[in-house]
């Protein structure tokens, strides 16, 4: 297939399909990448002696990275096009993977740390490469219907993640040897945790690998190289007078309702797990609830797949979702209420963290059409602003874990009602701004 730009238009029903297929993929490898971070906080927490607030330096490593690669990677892509921008992001991503191996051999943290980074910077590639991919994949009406299912990619994998981390690293023994490292000498306490460290160092190996031949594999796919940068000619007129991209209110404020969506939704994936030891929950049982809040998220783009456009709009649906956020972040911190779970007693507040899923899965696919509507030859720009909008994943659990550390865990879910205030902002008025 020619390697010329073409527009997404002109693609056949065939060459769509397959595009939309090799995206997805994509969609499951970040998830799969991303989520495992859940794992990742109270994994390191425990073998690398940590407070709250420095385990949540897990996900602000990570996520640091958006706001800092993303610009490069716009003028990347514009360098290189979509495909072999997407493999470099491939092979950055494979970079941090293998810093794992002297991160887990000498059991230092700060080495995790930039392992995590250089994961996050290709990670910021690629996601600059695919979300206004698949956006421009097809009419605009239906661009939330495209990105739900990317989503049940990402959230499905970011099911997987944690399942496939705890079976690979802990040991059914484990629950045993964290409830006696209190007790233990500091060199035999020492020993033990350098084991459990260790235990990340294969895993990553492959996972390296992995990474280095889907850099080779993206490069050799069918994907077409998408023109973004020539415009129809009514946002041409309409864009005439634009010179920066600061002059798209619409996208701007897009970009913080990302910043602050991606803040909050990471806040109740990664926070559930130390959320629900608190209730006396080992972390072995404990483990299984990012599950449940990725499998709420997935219901909800099951819901957008099933719904938009012909049912409801997928503006109604972004409505729907913040509000609903809204109304959850209360209940969380102000109800309270027992249910067993496993012969644990559990507080309602944990479940309704768990529906967090659901109010969080469409705003990011209601969100990216419409602050991406009508940039024309600034789409590339545009989607790095966007991608920087992640780095919330990196601020707002930090906030959070100040917050646990300094009041309590279950108080510190106030974090995230301004969030979902802004987007129920955003979807009813912000996104119709042209101009400021």
């Amino acid at each position: 297939m020619s390697t010329n730009p073409i527009h997404a238009r002109d693609l056949t029903p065939g060459q769509t399909r397959v595009s939309i297929a090799i995206i997805a993929v994509l969609f499951f490898i970040f998830g799969f990448v991303s989520w495992v971070n859940a794992i990742l906080i109270p994994y390191f927490k425990i073998g690398c002696e940590l407070t709250h607030f420095e385990a949540y330096l897990v996900t602000f490593a990570f996520y640091i990275s958006y706001l800092v690669f993303s610009m490069p990677a716009a003028h990347l892509l514009k360098r290189t096009g979509f495909k072999r921008g997407m493999m470099i992001g491939f092979w950055v991503m494979a970079a941090g993977a293998f810093l794992f191996i002297p991160a887990a051999m000498t059991r230092t943290y700060v080495v995790f740390l930039g392992g995590l980074f250089t994961l996050g910077a290709g990670l910021a590639i690629l996601q600059t490469a695919a979300n206004p991919y698949i956006t421009v994949l097809g009419a605009k009406e239906s661009a939330a219907r495209r990105i739900c299912v990317m989503g049940i990619c990402n959230k499905g994998a970011g099911i997987l993640a944690p399942i496939v981390f705890a079976a690979v690293v802990f040991k059914v023994t484990d629950t045993d040897l964290f409830a006696s490292l209190a007790t233990m000498p500091a060199a035999e306490k020492a020993a033990a945790l350098d084991e459990l460290i260790r235990r990340v160092v294969i895993p990553y190996a492959w996972v390296g690998s992995a990474l280095l031949a889907l850099g080779f594999l993206v490069r050799l796919s069918p994907l077409p190289e998408i023109d973004t940068e020539h415009e129809t000619a009514e946002v041409a007129e309409a864009n005439a007078d634009k010179t920066v991209i600061l002059q798209f209110p619409h996208l701007i404020l897009g970009a913080l309702g990302i910043f602050l969506h991606v803040g909050a939704s990471v806040i109740s994936v990664d926070t559930i797990i130390p959320y629900a030891q608190s209730m006396g929950l080992p972390l072995l049982e404990a483990k299984v609830f990012p599950a449940f809040v990725l499998a709420a998220m997935i219901c909800g783009y099951l819901a957008g797949i099933t719904l938009i456009p012909r049912v409801v709009s997928q503006l109604t649906m972004l409505r729907f979702c913040t509000s609903l956020g809204v109304v959850l972040s209360v209940l969380i911190v102000t109800t309270k209420g027992t249910i067993p779970f496993h012969g644990h007693p559990t507080d309602i507040s944990l479940w309704f963290v768990v529906l967090l899923g659901f109010a969080n899965s469409l705003t990011w696919a209601g969100v990216w059409p419409l602050a991406l509507d009508g940039l024309g030859r600034f789409t590339k720009i545009g989607a790095s602003v966007m991608i920087m909008g992640l780095c919330g994943n990196a601020f707002l659990p930090l906030g959070y874990g100040w917050l646990a550390d300094h009041y309590s865990v279950r108080s510190a879910y106030w974090i995230i009602l301004p969030c979902y205030l802004y987007l129920t902002y955003y979807a009813m008025v912000g996104h119709k701004k042209r101009s400021w």
